[in-house]
Order: C-alpha cells, then sequence, then structure tokens
C-alpha cells in the first residue's frame, strides 16, 4: 500500500488499520477506526482515556482480533492470533511498565522467548551480546549486556526494552508513554533515538500525553475520541491548544500556577528537618532531608522515580517509620509513627496508587468518602454510622469535585482514572487540611482531567492550604510550583525558587550532577 504525498511522490505505508471495530460487552473500545503509519515516520497516537489508543494497541499487537475490518503490513492484509504472529510481522511494543526480570542480565532479558544463537545444546550469549552491543551503537542506546537489570536506572531500563524490540527485527515500534519515568536530558535521548529509527526506515507509533513532546517528536498524529479516529494531522500545523481541543471535543484552559509571590514571612505549615528512612529492600532510602512548606504554597519535588520520593510522602503521611529527623505540622511535632496523627494534625495524603493505597475498590463512593471520619459525627453515632448523612455528604462532594458515576453507591472500582482521581481528592481537601501531600496527581489522566486536578490544587492553596507535590512530570512541577526541590538518591540536592527554574538545570539535578546548581 502507499499513499502519495504533496509532491505527487508515493510514500509506502508501514502499518494500517481500516475500519477497525473491537467490542466488549456493553462497550465499543474501537468504533470503524482508521489511521495510517508510514515507513520511516514518527506517528502519534493521541487520546483521552479510554479512547481506544489501548485498545487498538492491543489489535495492532495480537493480543485482541478486531471484530470488523483489517490490518494491512506492509501492504498486505495481516490477521494476528497472537503477540507472536505481531511479532513475526515485524511489529513490536515497549510498554509503559517494564517488563523485565531484574535478576537476569540485559542479555538474557532480551533473547528471553527468541530462537536465541546457540553453541550446541547450549545458549550462545556472547553471540547475543555481541548483536546487542551493535545495535545499542547504531541506534544510540548504550547499555552494559552483561549487566543485571536491577542494577541499571530507569532510562537505562526502557533501552533494554527497546532493544528487545529490534532485536526481534521489528519494523514498527509502539511505544507506549515512553517518557513518563525519565529524566528531561534521557527525555532527548529518547528523542533522537526515535528519530534515528525513522531515519532507519522504521517507523514509530508515539502514544502520550504530553502534548508539547508529541508536537517536537511526531511527524504526524492521529487523535481518537470516544472510540473513533476524529483525524490526522500534521504536527507541524498543529499546536496544544488544537490538539487538545480535537481530544475531547471542546476547548481547553491550559492551568498554569499564577505567580502568587508568597511571602517568606507565611507560617510553615510543613517543617521536615535531618529525615531519614529505611526502604522496603532495607537500604536508606532518605538522607537527612531538610525541607519547609508555607501556607498557601505549592512546594513541588521533582526527581526519577525511585530516588525517595515515595518513602518521603509515606513517612509524612505516617505510613512508613522515620529512621531519624523531626517533622513539624503547623508547629506541632508529629511525635507518633501511624497514619492517624498527621491526619489530626492536619495532614492530607493523596497516594500515587490510588486504588492499592487510597481507596478500597470494592467499597462504594460514599463508603470511600468517610474512610477517615467513620467514628465521628455528624457521620458517627456510636456505635452505628448514620447512612443518610454518609449519602448526603457523598452526593455533595460529588456535585462539589465533578465526579461522575451513576450514583454515590457506585463501587470505586467501576470509575475512570480521573474519576477515582477525584474522589481521593474530595475526600482529602474536604477535611480542610493545613498540608497536602500529594504524589503523581494526573499520572495516566486524559487532558481534561489534568486541567481539572491542577485546578483543584489551586483552589487548596488560594484557601492557605500548603501543598507538597511529588511528581515524576517537570512540566506539571515546573507550572504549578512556587518553589521546585529536586531530589537525588534520597537527597534534596537543590531548592530552587520557580521564577529562577531553568528545566536544563534542574534536569542536570534530577541526573545528580551537584555541579549543576552552581
Amino acid at each position: 500500500m502507499t499513499v502519495s504525498n504533496d509532491a505527487g511522490a508515493a510514500t509506502a505505508i508501514a502499518v494500517a488499520a481500516l475500519g477497525v471495530t473491537k467490542r466488549f460487552p456493553g462497550v465499543v473500545a474501537n468504533d470503524d477506526v482508521s489511521f495510517q503509519v508510514r515507513v520511516g515516520e514518527v506517528h502519534a497516537l493521541l487520546g483521552e482515556n479510554g479512547a481506544g489508543k489501548t485498545t487498538l494497541s492491543n489489535v495492532l499487537t495480537g493480543l485482541y482480533r478486531p471484530d470488523e475490518g483489517r490490518l494491512v503490513v506492509a501492504g498486505a492484509d495481516a490477521v494476528f492470533d497472537s503477540p507472536r504472529d505481531a511479532i513475526d510481522a515485524g511489529i513490536g511494543m515497549v510498554h509503559q511498565h517494564f517488563r523485565l526480570i531484574p535478576t537476569f542480565t540485559v542479555t538474557e532479558n532480551i533473547v528471553l522467548g527468541t530462537d536465541a544463537p546457540r553453541r550446541g545444546p547450549f545458549l550462545d550469549l556472547r553471540a547475543a551480546e555481541d548483536r546487542i552491543a551493535e545495535l545499542a551503537e547504531r541506534f544510540a542506546l548504550p547499555v552494559d549486556p552483561r549487566a543485571a537489570i536491577w542494577q541499571l536506572s530507569v532510562g537505562e531500563q526502557q533501552r533494554v526494552e527497546i532493544l528487545k524490540v529490534l532485536y526481534r527485527n521489528a519494523r514498527v515500534l509502539i511505544m507506549d508513554e515512553p517518557t513518563a519515568v525519565l529524566t528531561p536530558p534521557e527525555v532527548d535521548g529518547l528523542v533522537a533515538t526515535l528519530r534515528s529509527m525513522a531515519a532507519d526506515g522504521r517507523s514509530v507509533i508515539f502514544i502520550s500525553h504530553k502534548l508539547g513532546e508529541v508536537t517536537a517528536v511526531a511527524d504526524r498524529i492521529t487523535v481518537l475520541r470516544g472510540g473513533r479516529s476524529i483525524g490526522t494531522v500534521e504536527a507541524a500545523d498543529s499546536t496544544r491548544e488544537s490538539l487538545a481541543a480535537l481530544m475531547v471535543g471542546r476547548e481547553v484552559e491550559r492551568v498554569q500556577r499564577r505567580s502568587t509571590g508568597v511571602a517568606a514571612s507565611a507560617p510553615v505549615v510543613l517543617r521536615i528537618t535531618g529525615l531519614g528512612a529505611i526502604g522496603d529492600r532495607g537500604q536508606t532510602a532518605l538522607h537527612g532531608v531538610d525541607l519547609d512548606v508555607r501556607a498557601g504554597e505549592i512546594v513541588g519535588v521533582a526527581g526519577v522515580a525511585g530516588n525517595g520520593q515515595r518513602e518521603l510522602v509515606e513517612v509524612v503521611a505516617g505510613l512508613r517509620p522515620r529512621a531519624g529527623g523531626h517533622i513539624e505540622v503547623d508547629g506541632e511535632a508529629v511525635v507518633r509513627t501511624d497514619a492517624r496523627h498527621p491526619i489530626r494534625l492536619g495532614v492530607s495524603y493523596v497516594p500515587q496508587d490510588r486504588m492499592g493505597t487510597g481507596l478500597a475498590p470494592d467499597l462504594t463512593i460514599a463508603e470511600n468518602l468517610v474512610l477517615k471520619r467513620y467514628r465521628r459525627p455528624p457521620v458517627a453515632a456510636p456505635p452505628f454510622l448514620r447512612s443518610s448523612v454518609i449519602d448526603a455528604e457523598a452526593d455533595d462532594l460529588m456535585e462539589r469535585f465533578d465526579v461522575r458515576a451513576p450514583s454515590s453507591q457506585t463501587p470505586t472500582r467501576q470509575l475512570s482514572g480521573g474519576n477515582v482521581q477525584k474522589v481521593l481528592l474530595a475526600r482529602e481537601m474536604s477535611s480542610s487540611p493545613k498540608v497536602l501531600v500529594i504524589a503523581s496527581p494526573t499520572q495516566g489522566l486524559d487532558v481534561g482531567a489534568v486541567a481539572t486536578v491542577h485546578q483543584l490544587l489551586l483552589d487548596a492553596v488560594a484557601e492557605g492550604v500548603g501543598v507538597l507535590l511529588v511528581s515524576e512530570d517537570l512540566d506539571e512541577v515546573m507550572s504549578l510550583s512556587d518553589r521546585i526541590a529536586v531530589m537525588y538518591e534520597g537527597r534534596i540536592l537543590a531548592t530552587i525558587d520557580a521564577d529562577d527554574a531553568d528545566v536544563s538545570v534542574i534536569g542536570q539535578l534530577m541526573g545528580g550532577h551537584m555541579e549543576a546548581s552552581a
């Protein structure tokens, strides 16, 4: 299959979905979706949560068979009965959540499940290492083939995932949220790699929520909405605003922190001094962390995942014991290591793991909204709960926080990601906190839900709440924060006023380059 470009030259199509429909009980996930990816291009796939991107990716990689429509690969109709068929046809996927075995080496992970070279009855790992090294050099993906996965940084692990696909001779690579856990320099390196692969005649399908990255890296962009393909546009002719409008069907105003000039005399509502903590594997995860948050201020914590951010928020929330140091909330010391004491002092906590830590999936929305208040009036009249009060308060909070569900009796597990986050925010922010600790508030959310969550945070600080914002999305941290603290290996390397923040300096600090603070 070929198409003609504006100059009249024929351009080969690497893969095409033509009228693809995929149904599940009660849901049409893909509805007559069509799009074409050219040979040698980076083609972005955009859409809100539930727009059908994941389902379409699963059809392209053989996990699902379409109910209607067809796939065309390299000019021929293709029918995939399994992911192996897609791989054999030259289509591979790099998932957002890496699928690597930590104790295996890079080479062992890459050759797993392949017809690896052999020397007699044994695997010839040396030959595999040589080929991996050649691919790594060719596409600027430096990694040690003999290193164990657990020894690698997040960015290096992603390179291994890409090399896995290239090792299998994929001509089409599907990248699912590939920059979610990378530092800015690593993002720049990934973009260069993707362009290198396109120049080599390979094709990349780039799935991302970050509109700025999409316009920077993609040649063309296909937008899905409600399971349908809305259209394909040239990246060079697109803006963040135009793409957001295509995704949600309306204009979306980008929420950005206005310059508030939080006074140095504003009261400190959260003071962390010399804080230490031990990680899940027994290692020291926090090394003498010092950090203050003032009333009406957002302090953003930037860093690559795994550098102590999770331990920091869990210690502040009372979910992890301290290994030294002090915490004060509005001048009162946190002396007990349990979740109830910070709550009583005015700390609210929105964890990254919304369904595992933040909410009980099988409980209703109403029940989740009172989880921290079910012992106290007016919700309780010990030893009984007042269901009429619980339901009335839940209805009010659902309206105030725009939680969209059939009723407050809907099980929380049935909600979309954006509505799950709004339930969490409704519970935590309705308690009139002094401090709101929030981790990865918009991870996995679509552009409309992101704008809603950001506005809720700004509303909170306008009421004098101090916010400790931990996010791996540097754009989010820089657009919302008054000050930015950069974490690396359990230490705060620098705290920078947002007005003075420079993305290149912060990116270097996130990579552990101390000299960047100069």
